[in-house]
């Protein structure tokens, strides 16, 4: 009889505990269980970095291609100065010196015909007066030549601190470019700054030489008229006479 008593307990007792055991799998549903799977995971956090990795290579490459175009357009930007203007006044100036040169210009023409009436052989048949019109003449064109030298130098000389301002500017700009067109450009003016001096420089040179030239011609055909005239002095009937000398005495 007690025994019947403690099986029909026990089976009560399960009875009641069974309901609250089967509560919670009968309140939440199926498809809420969550379930982590480690594996999963990694690999999703693996792909997730390696998406991350090629943004961030996208990135850096689009900033090398930025960086890139900038470089070119520096690389092409135009120098911001230029000294051409002021070069091609200098050279001008001295054009014109060498263009106001006096009497004989620089000119294989008027030279060939210069020398051809003014220092050329002396003709003899010209007279006492045209030999000494033709030595004033020389004379004047050496004093011309001189002078249109000294004039050269000194344009030449008043170009120096042109010169010296365009340089230093030119110097800056170099110095400071942006790319390599700039840099480029700055050279180039400098070369052109170079190649004004130059000119100078020859009509220097040219204008000392045509002066030169001119005073060596001079003698040359002085020393010709010389001759001329000594050879006119010594022929009999056209040079010195001699003749007796009369004393006159006083008387005592």
């Amino acid at each position: 009889m007690k025994l019947r008593q403690s099986r029909a307990a026990r089976f009560a007792a399960a009875l009641l505990i069974a309901p609250v055991a089967l509560t919670p799998m009968l309140a939440t549903p199926a498809h809420a269980i969550i379930v982590f799977d480690p594996s999963n995971y990694a690999q999703n956090v693996l792909t997730a970095a390696r998406s991350l990795q090629q943004i961030t290579n996208q990135i850096t490459s689009l900033q090398n291609e930025a960086q890139m175009l900038i470089n070119q357009a520096r690389n092409l930007a135009s120098l911001p100065f230029s000294s051409l203007q002021q070069l091609q006044q200098s050279v001008q100036r001295t054009q014109q010196l060498l263009q106001q040169a006096q009497n004989i210009a620089y000119d294989v023409q008027q030279i060939d015909q210069a020398f051809q009436t003014k220092y050329a052989n002396v003709s003899l048949s010209a007279s006492d007066q045209q030999l000494v019109a033709d030595a004033r003449s020389r004379w004047q064109n050496t004093v011309g030549g001189l002078q249109d030298a000294m004039r050269v130098q000194a344009g030449v000389v008043g170009n120096i601190d042109t010169n010296r301002a365009q340089m230093s500017a030119l110097v800056g700009q170099s110095q400071g470019a942006t790319g390599a067109l700039q840099a480029t450009q700055a050279g180039n003016q400098l070369l052109a700054l170079q190649a004004q001096q130059l000119a100078d420089l020859t009509a220097v040179v040219a204008a000392n030489g045509r002066a030169q030239a001119l005073q060596s011609a001079e003698q040359a055909a002085a020393a010709e008229q010389g001759r001329e005239q000594r050879r006119r002095f010594l022929t009999p009937g056209a040079g010195y006479q001699p003749g007796n000398a009369q004393m006159f005495y006083g008387n005592h």
